[in-house]
């Protein structure tokens, strides 16, 4: 790699690390969020809910294909994220 390329992809890779700690910053949001609604829920069988996944699924689709963004990746993303934040909802279901 050239030094002029070396030069560019520290450039790129500083915002890419900038922008990971933006995402971090939205994760714990919503993993507040999250626990807020684990807390409405009585019943474990609640956590999973596959008509919810489904339209969440097809809605990032849509909105992925409108901002030309490769929705394979945006779908594989949100899915790797439900259903982490399913397990982290089993993990702390505390009904009786």
């Amino acid at each position: 790699m050239s030094p002029d390329n070396k030069k560019k992809l520290k450039k790129l890779r500083n915002k890419l690390d900038l922008l990971d700690n933006q995402l971090l910053r939205l994760v714990k949001i919503r993993t507040n969020l999250v626990k807020d609604v684990l807390k409405l829920k009585i019943y474990k069988k609640e956590i999973i809910d596959r008509k919810r996944i489904k339209k969440i699924l097809l809605n990032i689709k849509i909105k992925s294909l409108k901002h030309n963004i490769d929705p394979m990746i945006t779908n594989r993303i949100w899915k790797n994220m439900i259903w982490s934040y399913i397990d982290f909802e089993k993990k702390n279901f505390k009904k009786k």
